[in-house]
């Protein structure tokens, strides 16, 4: 103990005696410099050989020349070339809404053209893309295309709700997936049917897909996985971020290290609204009081159903009121039914789990519209779907992960407390 106390000593009194490049001496050294003429920079400049860039989106009314044209590219040669050879041609067929960025020389010469664009096989969809090249090789035009893997680029966003979530994060010009994420990284924290207030606000750090380091356009979004958000719900703030465990499996905690997915989902629906809650209501058919004993979720025929626990269809067919209807045991007690549904993609005694779809809204039975009935039942007696939702069970991360998600856990607050600054940068700009 001694000879450590003495080396601490030491190291306290050497420290100062580190060398100190301010102790130099200092020499203030005077040279005229002179420029050269303006004729010879403008020589120099009238040689170097100017590159243009453009970028566009195809449209599908588009010919060769009129995409040219729009781009500024003059060049009978390169409108021939894209109509007539076979690689090249692809630019132009089937959907519009490929992103192309052409280069073009003083003149409007091409001299190069990259398009970026789905490509054609649905199981590479959402992970590459395809990338037609057109460049000039010792004078002639040459068209190559190859498949590229989509890469990962984190971003970030903040926004206030002033009406709903989804034209917070249109303002935040965040992508609709991505307000869809939040829905259910809090799902279990925020009822986004009932409980969204005016001024909530929230930040979120996501990932963009890119192709080339340009956000792709196509496809139903452009997002990757949420990977860390904050919302803030009546004063009252949430925050998670995803991690993945010694197991290497991935979901959203809370930065207290707490799973942020329970036993069962808040909502059947990925989105829609609550059009009638667990409570006595009037029968719209009856006209009649009655104990309404579960949710109803107005959402558009063919929306997607998901079973919101692990468990084994009990019942997959017609019931009457109910129309078509499934019924999903979790376990001895507790069950769930979906009912009223324009299809049913499940069968009986099949085995599903968390988030599978099992069908779609309808209205089939005894109802007025487009809906989904929702019940829990617990010992065959229907229960609040939201209380059951909020009281399952959560798990939490093990012992051996927790050191890992502590250190990850202060980079994730720094960067939420980035995208936070830009709402309040933003807010204070208005």
């Amino acid at each position: 103990m001694l000879a450590l106390a003495g080396f601490g000593v030491t190291a306290f009194g050497v420290s100062p005696l580190a060398f100190d490049p301010a102790n130099l001496p200092q020499h203030l050294v005077t040279e005229t410099v002179t420029p050269e003429g303006i004729q010879s920079q403008l020589d120099a400049l009238a040689e170097h050989e100017l590159q243009l860039y453009r970028t566009d989106l195809t449209r599908s009314t588009d010919t060769a020349d009129s995409l040219l044209k729009r781009l500024n590219v003059s060049d009978a040669t390169a409108a021939l070339f894209l109509r007539l050879d076979p690689t090249a041609r692809q630019l132009l067929s089937g959907r519009g809404g490929k992103m192309v960025r052409v280069q073009t020389d003083e003149n409007g010469k091409l001299t190069e053209l990259i398009a970026r664009y789905a490509p054609a096989s649905a199981e590479q969809l959402g992970t590459h893309f395809t990338r037609l090249r057109v460049e000039r090789v010792a004078g002639s035009l040459v068209a190559s295309v190859r498949t590229a893997p989509l890469a990962a680029q984190v971003r970030m966003g903040s926004g206030t709700i002033r009406s709903s979530l989804f034209a917070a994060t249109d303002d935040a010009r965040i992508p609709d997936s991505i307000a869809t994420q939040l829905t259910e990284v809090f799902a279990t924290d925020v009822d986004f049917h009932r409980q969204l207030r005016n001024g909530d606000t929230f930040s979120v750090v996501y990932e963009a897909l890119t192709a080339d380091g340009e956000p792709i356009t196509w496809g139903a979004s452009n997002a990757g996985r949420v990977l860390a958000a904050e919302f803030v719900n009546s004063g009252r703030s949430y925050a998670a971020m995803w991690f993945k465990d010694t197991q290497n499996k991935g979901g959203y905690y809370g930065l207290d290290g707490k799973s942020k997915k329970r036993a069962f989902l808040a909502s059947p629906l990925e989105f829609s609204r609550v059009t009638s809650g667990f409570a006595m209501r009037m029968h719209p058919i009856l006209n009649s009081w009655k104990q309404h004993k579960g949710v109803d979720y107005g959402a558009p025929t063919g929306t997607a159903i998901r079973a919101v626990g692990d468990g084994t269809v009990a019942f997959a067919g017609w019931q009457n009121g109910y129309g078509n209807v499934v019924e999903v045991k979790h376990s001895a007690q507790r069950s769930t039914v979906y009912a009223h549904m324009s299809r049913i993609d499940v069968k009986r005694g099949a085995h599903v789990e968390q988030g599978q779809h099992i069908g779609a809204v309808g209205m089939t039975g005894w109802a007025t519209g487009p809906h989904l009935h929702f019940e829990v039942k617990v010992n065959g007696v229907q229960e609040d779907p939201m209380i059951m939702a909020r009281s399952a069970e959560t798990v939490e991360l093990s012992a051996a992960a927790k050191a890992e998600f502590a250190q990850l856990a202060q980079t994730v607050k720094g960067q939420l407390g980035v995208a936070d600054s830009m709402l309040r940068s933003s807010a204070y700009a208005e």
